[in-house]
């Protein structure tokens, strides 16, 4: 059987216009794709490759994207000469999975196990580069990963907290009340479609009208349908390690200072428990999906100084003492 490719799926060049222009997939930088069979499951990867890259990054979505909307990362890593893995996982993108098992844990298993699938290839150093929900995500992954040589997030905020359930959910309610009932009436709710679009403020995913209404609309992302079972576990799982105790690699925080979608106080408060070493950069008039000037320019530069720095970092501990 013929797996699907982005070819016969066009939609994720709706959002190109939306990218400033030095970010957009030319036919030069679109990433190239692939699958990898596991767990019974096609997930489709988008690599850039680079074989003398010193770091590999391994770039993450959340619940209103997929790994092709993320290819303005694989540009930019490409420009500067890293490699990029970005998967879709599982339930988005290109990426099928039987509603019965998809599971934010799912998602955590997926991608600690690409990181050992991408150190098997190889023994460069990777980097976890998650925007919106693929922040907590990665933060989830390095918990549990060994030798992660860096965590990049646009937002990180514990949705355990009734705060950040409150503000994730499209309406308050949603976010006490109603996850409440999913968690107590799992066994009857789990199996339940929910729409992303109208669950979320996925409207807010942008500043700008028109873009937040592609997302919307997108079924392979922001406009997808996913199991109640899927946001329950989102909710409630906690990390392998709590961040006081995390020390596992240095974490840059990169958040929109205009988000509305996810109040940067509740981020700064995760941030502030960390014990790695870290670093946070407020994006200037940047939204949730950052694609506005001055924003998007201090996220590249922030980014490319951590990888600069992790860079060096590799280099000086391969060399023979």
């Amino acid at each position: 059987m013929d797996l699907p490719t982005y070819a016969s799926h066009p939609t994720w060049r709706h959002y190109q216009t939306h990218f400033p222009a030095g970010l957009r997939c030319t036919p030069e930088s679109t990433p190239c794709e692939e699958y990898w069979h596991w767990r019974g499951l096609d997930v489709h990867l988008d690599r850039v490759v680079a074989p003398h890259a010193p770091l590999k990054v391994i770039v993450l979505h959340g619940a209103g994207a997929y790994g092709r909307v993320m290819a303005p990362a694989a540009v930019l890593a490409q420009r500067y000469g890293y490699e990029t893995v970005a998967p879709d996982l599982p339930g988005y993108g290109l990426t099928r999975v039987p509603r019965r098992r998809m599971t934010y844990e799912l998602w955590i298993d997926c991608v600690c196990d690409l990181i050992e699938l991408e150190r098997a290839r190889d023994s460069r150093p990777i980097v976890l580069f998650g925007v919106s929900l693929g922040g907590l995500l990665a933060y989830q992954a390095a918990a549990r990963s060994r030798d992660i040589a860096g965590l990049i997030a646009t937002t990180l905020a514990d949705p355990r907290e009734t705060a950040v359930r409150r503000g994730f959910a499209r309406h308050p309610l949603l976010g006490t009340a109603g996850l409440w009932l999913l968690d107590k009436l799992a066994f009857v709710t789990d199996g339940l479609p929910l729409p992303m679009a109208l669950m979320s403020r996925m409207n807010n995913i942008s500043n700008k009208r028109e873009l937040s209404a592609i997302v919307m609309r997108d079924r392979l992302g922001g406009g997808s349908w996913v199991p109640a079972r899927f946001l329950r576990t989102l909710m409630t799982t906690p990390p392998a390690i709590e961040p006081e105790q995390f020390t596992a690699c240095p974490v840059l925080l990169a958040h929109p200072g205009d988000d509305r979608m996810t109040d940067i106080a509740l981020s700064r408060r995760f941030f502030e428990r960390l014990a790695a070493p870290k670093r946070m950069v407020v994006l200037d008039g940047a939204s949730h999906m950052p694609t506005e000037h001055p924003g998007i320019d201090q996220l590249e530069r922030a980014v490319l100084d951590m990888l600069e720095e992790l860079s060096r970092a590799a280099r000086s501990a391969s060399q023979p003492r």
